[in-house]
């Protein structure tokens, strides 16, 4: 009896390319992880008198760096964390438009922010940048954009069975 030689699927397997469940898990337990440390990060920046740190009245250069720095980090670490939950599986569209918008918020924050070191924010010639009212704005409309990509970059579909969570499993 004479076995027929196996031919190879042109279709990859997906399911022979992924990690094991746990090597995800670990990836979006550390970019959480990230995340709460860019979020304290973030905090020292913006607040200052939180941890005993405030030395001015006003927000200055460093805390700007700070706290923009301190976003970075937490933008890392939410990619990081919701890239987790594909279990590499490719991703959809809409994932990648929201990694975009991540990156295009923080950009968006990074400029309003510094805007006076830039020379186009509202106390330009004097020297000593000031967060203004329509830098905070800027900022929180970074923020927005931020947090409207990683809405998007939730994989709505579950990657393992093909369905919507709202359709029952065949």
């Amino acid at each position: 009896m004479t076995v027929a030689p196996s031919v190879p699927s042109p279709l990859p397997n997906i399911e022979s390319n992924t990690r094991p469940r746990n090597a995800w898990r670990k990836r979006a337990r550390s970019g959480m992880v990230i995340t709460l440390i860019g979020l304290i990060v973030f905090l020292i920046g913006a607040q200052p008198s939180m941890f005993g740190l405030d030395r001015s009245p006003v927000i200055g250069f460093v805390q700007i760096a700070v706290f923009l720095v301190g976003l970075a980090i937490i933008c890392l670490g939410g990619y990081t964390s919701l890239k987790a939950l594909w279990q590499g599986h490719p991703t959809s569209i809409a994932a990648d438009i929201g990694q975009r918008l991540v990156a295009t918020g923080y950009v968006i924050a990074v400029f309003a922010g510094m805007a006076d070191v830039f020379g186009m924010g509202s106390h330009p010639l004097s020297g000593v940048p000031y967060f203004g009212e329509w830098q905070a704005r800027g900022v929180q409309i970074g923020q927005a954009f931020i947090a409207i990509g990683f809405l998007l970059l939730l994989p709505f579909q579950s990657p393992s069975s093909g369905t919507t969570d709202h359709e029952p499993k065949k």
